[in-house]
């Protein structure tokens, strides 16, 4: 079982990394280069931009899990 969190969660942490640096800085970001500088009319943000945005925050909730079942596993013995 650790094992297998353990593995989530390094895939989840360059995940994190490579969608951290997809978004938008202050001067543009690598998002542009996939649709991300087309804007939206009603939102500040981009369609692409919302996405990334809502796949960098699935990421990161399962990441945080991982570190939690992580964190139980090794403070009651189980590992």
């Amino acid at each position: 079982m650790t094992l297998v969190l353990t593995v989530l969660l390094m895939l989840t942490s360059l995940l994190l990394i490579v969608m951290v640096l997809l978004h938008k800085g202050r001067g543009g970001g690598l998002s542009d280069m996939f649709g991300g500088g087309v804007s939206s009319s009603l939102g500040g943000s981009s369609v692409a931009e919302r996405n990334l945005d809502r796949f960098t925050v699935g990421i990161g909730m399962i990441w945080f899990a991982c570190v939690l079942a992580l964190g139980l596993l090794y403070a009651y013995g189980a590992a």
